[in-house]
Formats: structure tokens, C-alpha cells, sequence
């Protein structure tokens, strides 16, 4: 059977010629590219990549298939999914099916067979662009006019949209602590994590108030990673600035930040954020620990950073990236709130940063007593 032919068009009007797999049909979204080596699976079901068209650097994927346990959502949040080779045999002995057998059931488009190399140099010299994948409309003028019509990332709440449409618990019967973690796109392996630090985890949704977080009577806050624009998630900040003044006032209530929920921290604290030249992405960026001296290898999947030159006083930056110097990670000096742009649940990655954990744990023991 011979494969079908499908491109990808640019805003800018750039074409990239492959042959589809997965669903057969069109995709649009922000093109990034992940500079991961594995973990494919986990990548396409992150929420954080809801309207964004996922490019892998690595040239040969689907090598060893789908698994059960490897997902990270309920379902495949990536619009598309942009490869240079995909493997015509997968070889795991966990494997349930095939990457392409798993995005046609999905209905997710993926498209075979381009220039990855050529592609990711672009998106490095120009910045992330729209795109629009096609194998039904060979129009080239017809696509761009299509990718020009994908809203842009910046202004967008997309938290909203990938939520949890219900609050929901994860249990623990050896649990010393109660975390109320809200889903803005909240990964599998964060609450597995929280799981194994001894938590039990109350999930709730990204609209929840600050008073329904109060009535829980929990130990700590977590703030999940999540898709979009931070700055757009205006009753998030609003609610975690409620939850801060709380601390000030009437009980230390440890908070913890990933991505996005580090961003929605630092902006309730006063600082602000702007949208990266093409984000970073990827299980191998090289972060310093400004309190220690050391270097972590991370897992990160962010399109906005937040401004270092805009960080409140009484907030410090603690983490410093080694590939453009952002801002990765701050704490506030005086209450136990502390947040990172980058995962420390990996899934996929290093496990460098898992640490991190045992420090929430470690503020929620002190509030405690």
C-alpha cells in the first residue's frame, strides 16, 4: 500500500512535503519542536501540549511501541505529531499496539518523512509558528491561509480546557499529608509522586476559589504544569493570591508551583511573564540550583518564561537556566511558597529533580507542627 502524501505549511508560507500515518485527515497548532531521545508516548498525552503541533528531533520514533502504563492523560492532548522516520516494528514486551495504530484510534494526525533538521533550525531562527498539516488539500496558498487562521498562543486560557470536569481523589492509605493540587493540566506522574511522598491528593479544577481550597483543611497547595498563555488564567491568579494572603494571615499553608503553576505563582506575587522565541521542550535541559552550586539535568515543556527583571523583592529566583538564562525556579523569603519551571516528575527524563518533592513534604511537616 502505497503511503499517503501529506505537508506541512507555515504562517510564513514555508512548505514541508512527508506522507501521513496515524488518522489521515488535517491538523493545526503552534509548532514546537522536543529535543527528548524517548518518551513519545508521554509527550503526546501531556496536556501541556494541547494546540500545539509536536516536532521530535530524534529521527527514528515509534520503536518501541504503546504501552498501558505510560500515559500521562486520559488521551492525547498534541494536535499532531511531526516525525523524520517513523519504525515499521516496534520491539517491547510491554507494548499493546503500534505508535501509528495508537494516533489513527486516537484521531490524531502524524506526518513521516520531512526534514526535521531543516524544520527545527526554522522554528530556532524565527520562532514557533503556526502550522496546518494537510493530506487532503494540496493547495499550498489555500494551507498557509489556514495556518494563519490558528489562533495565537499568546491570550489564550487553555488550562480551562483541558482540566478535570470533576474534582476527584487519589487515595492513600499510608498518607501523613492532604494536598489539594490544582489541575491545570496535571501529568499522572506528578500525582504518583505526591503518592509516594505520602500524600493523598484532593484534584481540583482549574476554576475552584480559594474558600473551597480553605474548606479541604489541607496541608499544602500544588499548582500543576498546564497548557497556554499564563497570563491569560486570570481567576487562577486571582485565587492564588487569596491562598497567599491566607498564609500572611492565618496559617502557613505550604504552595508549590510546575510550569504553569510556577508562572501563575510568580505573576500572583507581582511578577510577570512573556512568551519564549520557540520555548523550551525537551528531557535534557541543563538547570543550576543557585542555592547548592549544582547542575540538574531537566525535563521542560513551557512556551512563556517568567520576566527576571520583574520579580518582586520579596521573591528570589533559586533555579537559572543554562541554555538562555532564565528564570527556572523562585521561592518567596518569608512564606513557605516555592516554585520551578521546569518537571520534576520527569516522565519523560532525568530524575534529578525529584528532591524537590521531599522539600514540599518538608514544608508541610514544619506548618504542621
Amino acid at each position: 500500500m502505497q503511503p499517503t502524501p501529506a505537508k506541512l505549511v507555515l504562517e510564513n508560507g514555508s512548505v514541508y512535503r512527508g506522507t501521513a500515518f496515524g488518522h489521515i485527515g488535517e491538523a493545526s497548532g503552534e509548532v514546537v519542536f522536543n529535543t527528548a531521545l524517548t518518551g513519545y508516548q508521554e509527550i503526546l498525552t501531556d496536556p501541556s501540549y494541547a494546540g500545539q503541533m509536536v516536532l521530535m528531533t530524534y529521527p527514528l520514533i515509534g520503536n518501541y511501541g504503546i504501552t498501558a502504563n505510560d500515559n500521562e492523560s486520559g488521551k492525547i492532548w498534541a494536535s499532531a505529531f511531526i516525525i523524520r522516520e517513523l519504525s515499521r516494528i516496534h520491539s517491547n514486551f510491554e507494548a499493546t499496539e503500534s505508535l501509528d495504530t495508537c494516533l489513527k484510534r486516537a484521531g490524531v494526525v502524524g506526518l513521516a518523512g520531512i526534514d526535521t533538521r531543516m524544520l527545527v533550525r526554522e522554528i530556532r531562527e524565527k520562532g514557533a509558528m503556526r502550522g496546518f498539516i494537510s493530506a487532503l488539500d494540496d493547495d499550498e496558498d489555500s494551507l498557509k491561509k489556514k495556518a494563519l487562521a490558528v489562533p495565537e498562543m499568546s491570550g489564550q486560557d487553555l488550562a480551562k480546557t483541558v482540566t478535570t470536569t470533576e474534582n476527584y481523589a487519589v487515595e492513600n492509605i499510608d498518607a501523613r499529608f492532604h494536598v489539594a493540587a490544582f489541575d491545570y493540566g496535571i501529568k499522572a506522574n506528578i500525582l504518583r509522586m505526591l503518592q509516594n511522598s505520602g500524600c493523598r491528593v484532593s484534584v481540583l479544577k482549574a476554576g475552584t476559589t480559594a474558600e473551597e481550597v480553605i474548606k479541604l483543611n489541607a496541608n499544602g497547595v500544588f499548582l500543576s504544569n498546564g497548557p497556554g498563555d499564563p497570563s491569560a488564567v486570570g481567576y487562577a491568579i486571582e485565587t492564588i493570591k487569596q491562598l497567599v494572603d491566607y498564609n500572611r494571615t492565618t496559617r502557613p499553608l505550604p504552595i508549590f508551583g510546575i510550569c504553569l503553576g510556577h508562572q501563575l505563582l510568580s505573576l500572583a506575587f507581582g511578577a510577570e511573564t512573556y512568551k519564549l522565541k520557540f520555548g523550551h521542550h525537551g528531557s535534557n535541559h541543563p538547570v543550576k540550583n543557585l542555592q547548592t552550586g549544582t547542575i540538574e539535568i531537566t525535563s521542560q515543556n513551557h512556551g512563556f518564561a517568567v520576566n527576571m527583571e520583574t520579580l518582586p523583592a520579596d521573591l528570589e529566583m533559586t533555579h537559572l537556566n543554562l541554555y538562555d538564562n532564565t528564570v527556572e525556579g523562585v521561592r518567596h523569603k518569608t512564606l513557605p511558597c516555592f516554585s520551578v519551571q521546569y518537571h520534576p516528575e520527569a516522565a519523560p527524563g532525568p530524575h534529578d529533580s525529584h528532591y524537590l518533592f521531599g522539600e514540599f513534604i518538608e514544608l508541610m511537616e514544619r506548618a504542621k507542627n
